[in-house]
């Protein structure tokens, strides 16, 4: 029955947005699924598609989503081959995590937890004991690494089991908050290039009868953001991770297993007033707000103590019919951020999250200027965000 023109529109259901798939095929089960089949104590295959190696490398592709390598056959031939081989040749993608951004979604492959548990819930996210806002990503303000996220990572448990562990990336990776604690156990290998760091996370894979291996190239992300992936900045890049990911593909030891995935998609946000809202400018969205958190398509807002409930209602008028508007109870059992929540992480998470379903971000040109600049954008649980591949190569 159509709506009278008169009567307000409905904000968007919450039981409408496509939650991660926590627990049988999200970023945070991939690194258990292998270590599972390395017979490494304490973890189950969770992801019931993939069969076991010996030898298991992660290749991870800041930015590049399951929805850029379909859209793109000619820039990613080889890559686009793969994806009838994703998530155990089911020709399927598995999930990010929400939000789907690089912090985030590295904690959850590094550790094996999801947002809720590793307490990495955005790109920004306030710090309940000093009420500053921290950027994950950044590191700033300082915190205490291993205070902020105190689980041990997968990699430190392979390493202690016996695995041969390595992590082969950018040099100036080597000794980040970020890299502590979600990506640190067995050895860093820094290399400058995308070929040196093919050839050595290869070399890595071959220097144990069980190894596990994870090498990242950030590049895409980085042009995605800046010049948008409709540009030819960014095909560029995707042509040169294709060639990686096969020159990487065509080294691989005997009893090894390469898996090519990313952290989130992306997509580009025109620059007209109907795409950004501004929040700096908007007085009805900041009405109440004491922090905004998050980034433009996954927002964690911080209300003044007693204005909670006006937060949210206000934001689900405004916004609630291109964004799933929740209260942070309500994000919480829907399952936005896995099925559980430690306590410390509880107060990290907004008192109201915002994720966007439409073509929509929500920029603060003041606080933000540089993020309000940004072509390309990620965060949400749109599938163009949120599918990620897990496309496979044995030898």
């Amino acid at each position: 029955m159509a709506q009278p023109a008169w009567q307000d529109p409905e904000p968007l259901a919450l039981d409408t947005a496509p939650v991660p798939e926590y627990g049988t095929g999200s970023l945070a089960d991939l690194l258990p699924t292998l270590v599972a089949g390395q017979g490494v104590p304490g973890f189950e295959p969770r992801i019931a598609e993939l069969a076991p190696a010996d030898r298991n490398c992660v290749f991870l592709i800041d930015g590049l989503g399951w929805e850029q390598i379909k859209a793109h056959p000619d820039e990613a031939p080889y890559l686009h081959a793969l994806l009838a081989t994703s998530r155990g040749g089911t020709g399927r993608p598995i999930t990010a995590g929400f939000p789907a951004t690089t912090a985030t979604s590295l904690a959850s492959v590094g550790t094996g937890l999801a947002p809720g548990e590793h307490g990495l819930p955005g790109y920004t996210a306030r710090n309940p004991d000093s009420g500053a806002l921290m950027n994950q990503l950044r590191w700033k303000p300082w915190t205490d690494p291993h205070a902020w996220q105190p689980y041990p990572t997968v990699f430190q448990l392979a390493d202690r089991a016996g695995v041969h562990t390595a992590q082969v990336s950018s040099p100036d990776f080597e000794h980040t908050p970020l890299t502590k604690v979600a990506l640190s156990g067995g050895t860093f290998r820094g290399r400058l290039s995308g070929e040196e760091r093919m050839d050595l996370a290869a070399e890595q894979l071959a220097a144990g009868d069980r190894s596990l291996v994870y090498t990242y190239y950030s590049d895409v992300d980085g042009k995605g953001h800046r010049f948008g992936v409709d540009s030819d900045a960014w095909r560029g890049q995707l042509m040169y991770v294709d060639r990686l990911a096969q020159r990487l593909a065509e080294q691989l030891p005997p009893r090894a297993a390469l898996y090519v995935t990313a952290d989130h998609g992306m997509i580009d946000i025109p620059f007209d007033e109907q795409s950004r809202i501004d929040f700096d400018e908007d007085w009805e969205l900041r009405a109440g707000v004491a922090l905004l958190g998050g980034e433009g398509r996954a927002r964690h807002v911080y209300a003044v103590p007693g204005a909670a409930p006006d937060v949210l209602t206000c934001w689900r008028e405004v916004l609630g019919e291109q964004f799933w508007v929740a209260g942070r109870d309500e994000a919480i059992a829907a399952g936005w951020f896995g099925p559980r929540i430690d306590e410390r992480v509880y107060g990290r998470i907004g008192d109201v999250v915002a994720a966007a379903r439409d073509d929509v971000v929500i920029t603060a040109s003041q606080r933000e200027p540089h993020e309000s600049l940004m072509v390309g954008n990620h965060g949400s649980m749109t599938p163009v965000e949120q599918l990620v591949p897990l496309l496979e190569v044995r030898s």
